[in-house]
């Protein structure tokens, strides 16, 4: 996937979860972040930041902030990138597939529903930003929401629906992905819960850049 108009900036501060202040070319601007998790590992006060500009005459925000410089480390922290990049990456796992985004299934909606020949499969995607030492972890937050999607995927394989979550891993080259315990524990019980009932589980990593994603390789995971 790929962004345009992509500028540099450096990050000031973000005063709530939609709106920081970066400077950019010399100027103070108000950007609109494409992610509601605290993020405060990553944007941190006076960090390189890049942001896509937009000329919409509707929006009350010129930029998008999109991704950040963490040390070495380039890390893409648009919450929408990680489903835009599976999107594209699907084709590859299930080549024969018939591939739909967004799936109602019971109570809750799946972001992709694939039929390929007999199989029917539900696939829940969580992008992963939070990274420490090479060990990247999920979530950076407590998600009630993640955990109705386990259950979910849980429910579903007793009817029939193969069932997958897969973690994308806005950043390349990570040691390997675990869930986050300390943040919310239940996530993780439950995530092992849902491996050991068939669910299956898939973490990749992604060649990121200022102004694009693609996901690349898996990534060990420990439960």
């Amino acid at each position: 996937m790929n962004y345009g108009n992509i500028v540099q900036g450096k990050f000031l501060t973000r005063p709530n979860r939609f709106v920081a202040y970066a400077e950019i070319d010399g100027r103070i601007e108000k950007c609109h972040v494409k992610n509601t998790g605290r993020c405060r590992e990553l944007l941190t006060e006076g960090c390189t930041v890049w942001l896509e500009r937009s000329f919409s005459k509707d929006r009350k925000t010129a930029f998008d902030l999109v991704a950040v410089q963490k040390g070495e480390r380039l890390i893409n922290m648009d919450s929408y990138a990680p489903n835009k990049a599976a999107g594209e990456f699907l084709p590859k796992l299930f080549p024969e597939g018939n591939i739909r985004a967004e799936y109602t299934h019971g109570d809750s909606r799946f972001d992709f529903y694939i039929e390929e020949k007999e199989r029917k499969i539900l696939l829940e995607v969580k992008g992963v930003t939070l990274e420490n030492d090479g060990i990247v972890m999920f979530p950076d937050a407590p998600t009630e929401r993640g955990i109705k999607h386990l259950n979910g995927l849980i429910q579903a394989l007793s009817e029939g629906f193969e069932t997958y979550i897969m973690f994308v891993i806005q950043m390349e080259n990570v040691r390997y992905f675990t869930p986050n315990y300390d943040t919310h524990p239940q996530f993780g019980e439950t995530l092992k819960r849902a491996a050991e009932s068939g669910v299956k589980i898939l973490a990749y990593d992604c060649k990121v850049t200022p102004g694009s994603m693609e996901i690349n390789k898996g990534v060990e995971i420990k439960l």
